[in-house]
């Protein structure tokens, strides 16, 4: 496919939509109203754009379910791969990782992740996002309980006493520090896998961004990570 056939199907409007998800504060570290966003998602749609030859336009959502959901909204979502939005939207393989953990409460038995699913557990998440997912698929035994975002899941884990609170380790850091005694179980049971998708028919589109993401991995990925000193991410394994 030749550049004007990719801008044609990729960026049919003449410009490359971007969606990002603003609760994600390790890939988009400010989105002000009426301003650019700054981190590294933003930065990474924008070289995508300067390579199509087009300009970029940002897409907001405040959340990544509402975002998946949003798809007709978008040339491309920076965004967690998960098999169950795979159906309408064509993800590459990830460009980036975060490890998820859980945060457990002052005095919790809880040792290790085998003691986590299991029957009478509880564990506040926030709703939709790619752990969520990765929860819903995987616990045979413990419960979940969502809440509509980040802030509301950990006062969810604090006000109902929840037995552990899911959610990215730099986060859960910050969190801890907010609930006493309370700590992070060591190891991780998934790293969200950071990728990029494209409305599923767009099939040359998603290629490109195959080919984009290979590249971007060994060097403007790590770029990135330390320009907007990001802690807590990683480059993922091509």
């Amino acid at each position: 496919m030749d550049l004007q056939a990719l801008r044609d199907e990729l960026a049919p409007t003449g410009t490359l939509r971007a969606a990002l998800n603003l609760s994600n504060f390790l890939l988009v570290s400010k989105a002000p109203d009426g301003a650019e966003p700054v981190g590294i998602a933003p930065d990474m749609a924008r070289e995508l754009a300067r390579r199509l030859g087009v300009p970029v336009t940002f897409v907001r959502f405040p959340n990544p379910g509402d975002l998946a959901a949003g798809v007709a909204q978008w040339d491309i979502g920076l965004i967690g791969a998960d098999p169950l939005r795979a159906a309408e939207i064509a993800f590459t393989t990830a460009y980036l990782e975060i490890e998820a953990s859980y945060l457990l409460p002052a005095g919790s038995p809880i040792q290790s992740f085998d003691d986590i699913d299991r029957p009478g557990v509880r564990i506040a998440v926030g709703d939709r996002t790619a752990y969520d997912m990765y929860l819903r698929r995987t616990l045979k035994h413990a419960t979940l309980e969502r809440a509509a975002g980040l802030e509301a899941s950990f006062q969810r884990f604090v006000d109902e006493k929840l037995d552990a609170l899911a959610g990215l380790r730099p986060r859960l850091v910050s969190d801890m520090a907010r609930a006493w005694g309370s700590r992070i179980l060591e190891g991780r049971f998934m790293a969200v896998q950071q990728a990029i998708g494209t409305p599923i028919a767009r099939q040359a589109s998603a290629q490109w961004l195959q080919s984009f993401v290979d590249e971007a991995r060994s060097g403007l990925v790590a770029e990135l990570i330390a320009r907007h000193r990001v802690q807590g991410v990683s480059v993922a394994a091509g």
